[in-house]
């Protein structure tokens, strides 16, 4: 019974369909109901599984090629790639993290003036996984780890969808949505940004675009295309006979490049799906329980949220925080440092969305701009994350987005204190979150807009 019980808590599918059975089962939904539900959810979290096979394959070769063409070590930051690289050590601790960050979100939203609930599912499980990785690195174990972690979470699942949300009621126009994704810092740097540098500037929507760029706002296209020229270049620095001889199995250099480019985002698109599985059940099982347990909460969603509200700084803001990725990377290499590669999936979805939070505050200049600064940001704060991260520090990838770094350099450093000041930093920031339900509504407005 024991085994069975370990095996169960040891597989994140199997554990967050049975996260997923309870919520449905809370809210008296029928019987088909919460087994399609749970059934929909192991589903998702298996198709996500495969899909980071696919992405791991595909990122992998990136550091030899790197290596051998240039001489250069570089990391290549993606969400999906290091959770999968993580999950065959953390898998149960990134599981039950997860589960019960759910429920401390809830706690905190309840408890505290920050009423919202997290529903970006993928984001939560990274968020869980990396968090798991910084505590067990720094010592922690079994239920201390757990307890800790899911705390963490729950914190972080409050706070960050705080700092963006006067921006969000910029954005929409209202205060009913609130923002759930983890590269606020970014996004909240390039707003500001904006306000900075685009005072009289028009906004991105007041603008046509050529209609032969337009097909570059569909991710799976622009992220092949870009891999591709990245994976060309790197091939040919490497040179044809390396490549034959050691990584393409004997196929053309060239369609071995394309192939992998392309292979790539075939791993993000999967993920994706798998994504939109586990989300259309999890999240509804969840906002049933937070709507009876949190008045007046709000959702805090993905950040496609917030695209069709500037269209036009989407392509803008992939493209300039593309670009302030690569320069960033120069910097790096004048400096004799890691080279942080700019990943296209990071800087596509993160700096598309600071493209929208830039336009917001300071229109095309702030866009622009602002998407710029967002690429430099998440370059550099990247390379800090990676001490505290163990061995994982050394793999040729990384958490890509700007508060799994703010999060992880909070957490490592203080890890390098000792166990009592990680116990104690989390203990501060609970107790402050908790302290914006008795020192007034004033208080808990002022913090959101710091």
């Amino acid at each position: 019974m024991l085994d069975f019980i370990t095996d169960i808590l040891s597989t994140p599918a199997i554990l967050i369909g049975i996260v997923a059975l309870i919520g449905l089962a809370i809210q008296k939904k029928s019987s088909s109901d919460v087994i399609k539900g749970s059934i929909k959810t192991v589903l998702g979290f298996i198709v996500i599984g495969g899909g980071a096979g696919i992405l791991v394959s595909a990122v992998t070769p990136m550091g030899v090629l790197m290596e051998e063409g240039f001489n250069l070590r570089g990391v290549i930051p993606n969400n999906e790639a290091i959770y999968a690289t993580a999950m065959a050590d953390f898998g149960a601790a990134t599981s039950m993290i997860m589960a019960f960050g759910m429920v401390a979100n809830i706690f905190f939203a309840r408890f505290s003036k920050f009423k919202y609930i997290f529903l970006t599912g993928h984001h939560t499980l990274y968020m869980a996984c990396m968090i798991a990785i910084i505590l067990s690195v720094a010592g922690f174990s079994g239920a201390s780890l757990v307890f800790l972690g899911s705390v963490s979470l729950g914190l972080i699942m409050v706070l960050f969808p705080a700092m963006a949300q006067p921006f969000m009621r910029k954005i929409t126009g209202s205060d009913d949505v609130a923002f759930g994704h983890f590269s606020t810092v970014g996004y909240v740097a390039s707003g500001l940004v904006g306000k900075l540098v685009g005072k009289g500037s028009k906004s991105t929507e007041e603008m046509n675009l050529p209609k032969n760029l337009v097909f570059l706002r569909d991710s799976s296209i622009s992220i092949s295309l870009t891999m591709g020229i990245i994976y060309l270049i790197l091939v040919m620095a490497a040179g044809s006979d390396f490549v034959t001889e050691n990584l393409s199995n004997g196929q053309n250099p060239i369609v071995y490049a394309i192939l992998t480019a392309i292979g790539f985002a075939a791993g993000v698109f999967v993920i994706l799906q798998g994504v939109r599985l586990v989300l259309a059940e999890i999240v509804p099982a969840f906002t049933g329980i937070s709507q009876k347990l949190v008045p007046n909460a709000k959702p805090a969603l993905d950040c496609p949220i917030v695209f069709p509200y500037a269209q036009n700084a989407v392509l803008i803001g992939f493209l300039c925080s593309f670009l302030g990725g690569l320069v960033s990377m120069g910097v790096l290499g004048v400096m004799e440092l890691t080279l942080i590669l700019p990943g296209v999936v990071p800087h596509f979805f993160t700096g598309a969305t600071a493209g929208v939070f830039g336009n917001a505050t300071g229109g095309r200049r702030g866009a622009a701009v602002g998407a710029f600064i967002n690429g430099v940001v998440i370059t550099f704060l990247t390379l800090w994350l990676l001490p505290v991260l163990g061995d994982l520090g050394f793999a040729n990838t990384t958490f890509s987005d700007s508060d799994f770094a703010i999060t992880g350099i909070f957490l490592g450093y203080l890890a390098m204190l000792g166990k009592e000041a990680v116990i104690l930093g989390v203990a501060a920031v609970a107790a402050l979150v908790l302290s914006t339900n008795f020192i007034g509504k004033k208080t808990a407005e002022t913090a959101e807009n710091i």
